[in-house]
Formats: C-alpha cells, sequence, structure tokens
C-alpha cells in the first residue's frame, strides 16, 4: 500500500473552497482522503505519491519506522495496525475521517488530536491510552429552535407551526451518503471542538431560550463518539432535572448495540430516532456510498437490530420513531413494502416516516446521473402503501410539509 495525494480535477472544481475552510489542516496534502470525501463537487481524486522519506514515530513507546508526512492513522494501518469500522472489532476505531468526531483521537506528544487528519512527525511519540484524565471532545454545531424535529419526535408536535424542540449537530459520519442533508456538518473537519458539558450547557441555554421541552442531538452521526454521546446526555439530564425535559437521540442505528441502548437509556435518553436505509445490503451501498459489502451488511444488521431490540425491551420507556428513505433512483417502493412488512412484524405501532431523499451534497448522484425529489404524487402513494403492511403512525415528508396521521395537506 502506497500513500495517496489529492489532485484537484479543474473541470469540476467549482472553487467553493469548502475543503480549505472546513478540512484542510495543512498548506501540503497529507492524503489523509477527507478532502477527497467531503467534495461537494466530486472534484478531488487520491493518486499514489511518487516519491517518500521514512521517518521514524514511537507507538505506545514502540519504534516504527513509516513514511513521512501522511497521517497517523495510514502510518499505523501500513505497519500492521488494522483499522476497525466498528468500535468493537479489532483494530483501531477511525469513524469520519475527516477529524470532526474525534472517535479515533490519542495523546500526541501530549496533545489531544484526530490521528485520521493529524501528520506523523519525526520523534512523534503516540499513546493509545492518555496519560492524565481528558475530557472528550467533539465539534458541535447549531444550538437552535427546530420546528419539525426528527426521526424521533413524536408525530403530534410536528403541525404545531413553531419551535418543538432544540437540536444540535455532531460533525462526523461513518456513511458517505452522496445524497446527505447536512452534509456541511457531516464533513465539518475543522471547528470548536466542545466538551460534553459545554454542548450540554449551550443546548440547556436554547431550551430555556425557546420555551420547549425537547432537546435532540443528531449530526452528522451523533454515536460514534460514544464516551462523549454518554458523558453529554448524563450532564443534559443534570442541567434539566424537570420530568417534562426529553432527550433526543437522532442516529443510522449502525452502533447501536443493546449494550449501547442501554448505557444511552440510563444516560438519560428519552427518544430515539432509528434511520433504516433499506432492507437489502444492495439498496444499502447504494443510498450510503459504503462500497464494502461485508461492512454494509455489519451496519444494516445492526440498526435493524437496535429496532428490534427497542421495541421488545424499552416499549413503555422509550419513544421510539423509525426513518426509511424514498427516492425511486436508490429505492424501490417494493423494498420500501417490504421494510413497511418488517416493521409492522417488530410493532405496528411504531411511528415510521418517510423521508423524500432529494439531491444535496454531490446532487445524489447515482450512476452519474442526479437523482430527482419525490413528487407530492409519489409520497402519497408511499403512504398508502406502508399503511397497507399494517402500520398504523406514518409520516411522509413533501416538499410541502409532512403527510399523515392529522397532518393537513400543506398545499391548501
Amino acid at each position: 500500500m502506497a500513500p495517496w495525494i489529492s489532485k484537484r480535477d479543474p473541470n469540476l472544481c467549482q472553487d467553493c473552497q469548502y475543503c480549505r475552510k472546513w478540512i484542510c489542516r495543512y498548506e501540503s496534502c497529507i492524503g489523509c482522503q477527507a478532502c477527497h470525501v467531503s467534495c461537494p463537487y466530486d472534484a478531488v481524486k487520491m493518486e499514489e505519491r511518487p516519491s517518500w522519506e521514512t521517518i521514524t514515530i514511537y507507538f505506545d513507546d514502540k519504534p516504527l519506522q513509516v513514511t513521512s508526512g501522511i497521517p497517523i492513522k495510514e502510518a499505523l494501518q501500513l505497519s500492521g495496525f488494522p483499522i476497525s469500522p466498528f468500535p468493537k472489532g479489532d483494530g483501531i476505531f477511525v469513524p469520519c475521517g475527516v477529524g470532526g468526531c474525534m472517535s479515533c483521537a490519542m495523546e500526541v506528544d501530549g496533545v489531544f488530536l484526530p490521528i485520521c487528519v493529524t501528520q506523523v512527525q519525526e520523534g512523534m511519540k503516540i499513546q493509545k491510552e492518555f496519560s492524565h484524565p481528558i475530557s472528550p471532545l467533539r465539534i458541535v454545531h447549531g444550538f437552535q429552535g427546530h420546528p419539525v424535529g426528527g426521526v424521533g419526535t413524536p408525530w403530534n408536535l410536528k403541525a404545531s407551526g413553531r419551535n418543538i424542540e432544540v437540536a444540535c449537530f455532531s460533525a462526523g459520519c461513518n456513511l458517505r451518503c452522496p445524497q446527505c442533508q447536512n452534509w456541511t456538518t457531516t464533513y465539518c473537519g475543522k471547528g470548536v471542538y466542545l466538551t460534553p458539558e459545554e454542548a450540554a450547557i449551550s443546548l440547556t441555554r436554547a431550551r430555556k431560550r425557546e420555551e420547549v421541552d425537547r432537546m435532540a442531538i443528531s449530526g452528522g452521526e451523533s454515536t460514534l463518539n460514544r464516551p462523549w454521546l454518554i458523558q453529554f446526555l448524563n450532564i443534559l439530564r443534570k442541567l434539566n432535572p424537570d420530568k417534562e425535559a426529553r432527550l433526543h437521540v437522532d442516529t443510522n442505528g449502525t452502533f447501536l448495540t443493546n449494550e449501547y441502548v442501554d448505557e444511552l437509556f440510563q444516560a438519560g435518553m428519552t427518544d430515539v430516532g432509528i434511520d433504516l436505509k433499506a432492507i437489502d445490503v444492495e439498496t444499502y451501498c447504494r443510498i450510503t456510498g459504503i462500497e464494502d459489502r461485508k461492512k454494509a451488511s455489519l451496519y444494516l444488521r445492526t440498526s435493524w437490530e437496535a429496532v428490534r431490540y427497542i421495541s421488545e425491551n424499552y416499549k413503555d420507556r422509550l419513544f421510539l420513531g423509525v426513518g426509511i428513505p424514498y427516492n425511486r433512483d436508490l429505492i424501490s417502493m417494493e423494498e420500501v413494502e417490504r421494510i413497511g412488512k418488517e416493521i409492522s412484524n417488530i410493532d405496528p405501532n411504531l411511528q415510521v416516516c418517510v423521508l423524500d431523499y432529494r439531491p444535496e451534497f454531490r446532487r445524489g448522484l447515482i450512476e452519474g446521473n442526479m437523482i430527482q425529489r419525490p413528487s407530492y404524487q409519489e409520497m402519497v402513494e408511499i403512504y398508502h402503501l406502508l399503511r397497507g403492511t399494517g402500520l398504523s403512525t406514518v409520516l411522509c415528508q413533501t416538499p410541502f410539509g409532512h403527510i399523515g396521521p392529522h397532518i393537513p395537506d400543506k398545499r391548501r
């Protein structure tokens, strides 16, 4: 495996400066590929670096001969340390690849840094475990009122016409969806890193300002940095001890093991929304941009098992909402119906919100073609299709607002 370097395609680049402002940390490319995955125009390509030198770094006091100028993650991988797509896997967990989630952070010359985007230097000392206690960190945006909420927001609140919760958005994601609706946060690798306490205080202030009871965290992917999220919820609950306070987590469910769900509940989570992207692995790969079928299968299975586990074990203790996508270029109506039947088998009373996937980020490019936002009539058809599977609470996102239980047709 040779080191990489980025190359900008002038025919695709729109000079938006996103990579310079929110991704790149160095004047010269270190081959971390963060700009490659985050460019909204797919204008950054990776090619083999023609020449390099060898330097010595120390990983847990063991000397390693590595290629100069590359990310720590790459150096460790080339030295035989596997990289894991799953927190409990055999290897170093590096989920987002842009430095936003800080899940991969290690102690580097005494400083807490993300190894996915930190360049190796001669004599650098890297410790996997920290030599002294330190609060986890993460880039978090938002802290603002939201009039609709997310997948885990009860449907009867969504048509109030006012802000119904306050939300913050955590940077970094393990998926690469070409239609990502919040990509400026998903692919944010530069910004202010917050401790769980700082984020909890900001969200609590937002709650008081907006005079709401619901506080939500979304992303990106909120569950990547587990220690950060657990501490955030614990502190948020202490700052909001009243019984009206609701702590809402929206997630893609890819890391929600039974143990993680239990820990989130103990930390104070009261509401959870899980996006189920598909039921077939091929569809899941197309929607998420994950090319590794084994990884995609693991992610897909974990998210479905999380829905089953929460439904069976937390029925009267957690509000669970399930999100599923629809866009005819990404998923068929037949598969949407199969998803509906499977959810109905788990619990026909689960709230299901259908998201109308539209051309965001890389315009949802599939095989060079830009996807089109589903029409209102398509979403009406999807609504009736899912109700026909036995589901009692179905909402469908449309250009005119939600359709579903007691929610008016916004075209009128």
